[in-house]
């Protein structure tokens, strides 16, 4: 670690802009939150964003590790079509 980074960790969220059902949808995990959307959006993103854990996983690489661009890589990879 440099000495001018901290010792926080990172994390990813997800934000659903897309709710017209009244529902509050909040699913949080160790690395990552994702809060709001319609059922369809928040699935979708959870999905991203486990998918995107488990190949950083698979790569032996944690979030603090792994570049931004690489995350935007593998969030764009894991989006469900």
């Amino acid at each position: 670690m440099k000495s001018n980074e901290t010792s926080k960790s990172r994390h990813l969220i997800g934000i659903g802009l897309d709710n017209e059902d009244g529902h509050k949808r909040i699913t949080r995990a160790d690395r990552f939150a994702v809060v709001g959307g319609s059922e369809e959006t928040h699935d979708r993103m959870t999905e991203t964003l486990v998918k995107t854990f488990e190949h950083l996983k698979q790569k032996g690489k944690s979030l603090d590790e792994s570049e931004p661009q690489e995350i935007a890589e593998l969030i764009q990879k894991n989006t469900p079509g």
